[in-house]
């Protein structure tokens, strides 16, 4: 299903939840520092960039078109942390590492609304989005999970309530997932 909006056209999987896509970009491969973007509704708010899938565009495709427009970087992607369904919002977000290999000096939407990009030690990128951005900060934790229970392997994780600090996560394995 696709819906188009003023700018941009939105796509639904079978379920009716918006597909999007987005990359935790790290300064390099130890992944100590990550590079987040201030919100364009909230400007004094930062955030995991990623936005909507394009019609017929693969999950990482996407990932890759919007840290370059809402970051302005490029590099290597690397394995998929999950596919984190925000219920509340009615989306599933298809969430990869990237490790930044060029930053645009101006980029989309730093020429076209302002945005800002700023570099953060993880447990920092953790603690201000969890005030603003609850789902994003538990990407963060998929990762760790990942990296230490599943060996790599993909997560999917599954956002549930009303995100307010009780609100669950739950993981199982994924194969299959482009």
């Amino acid at each position: 299903m696709m819906k188009v909006k003023s700018n941009q056209t939105r796509t639904y999987d079978g379920d009716g939840y918006k597909k999007r896509a987005a990359c935790l970009c790290f300064r390099s491969g130890s992944e100590e520092e990550v590079l987040l973007v201030s919100s364009s509704r909230h400007p004094d708010k930062w955030i995991v960039p990623g936005g909507g899938m394009e019609p017929d565009e693969e999950p990482s495709v996407a990932a890759t078109r919007e840290v370059c427009e809402e970051a302005g970087v490029k590099g290597n992607l690397g394995r998929l942390v999950g596919v984190f369904e925000n219920r509340e919002r009615k989306h599933r977000t298809y969430v990869y590492v990237l490790v930044v290999t060029e930053l645009l000096e101006d980029w989309e939407d730093s020429v076209n609304i302002g945005r800002k990009r700023d570099w953060f030690a993880v447990d920092d990128a953790v603690r201000v989005l969890r005030c603003h951005k609850p789902v994003q900060a538990t990407y963060f934790q998929a990762l760790r999970d990942g990296c230490l229970a599943s060996n790599g392997s993909p997560l999917a994780g599954t956002i549930s309530g009303d995100l307010s600090p009780g609100y669950s996560i739950s993981q199982s394995s994924v194969s299959g997932i482009r």
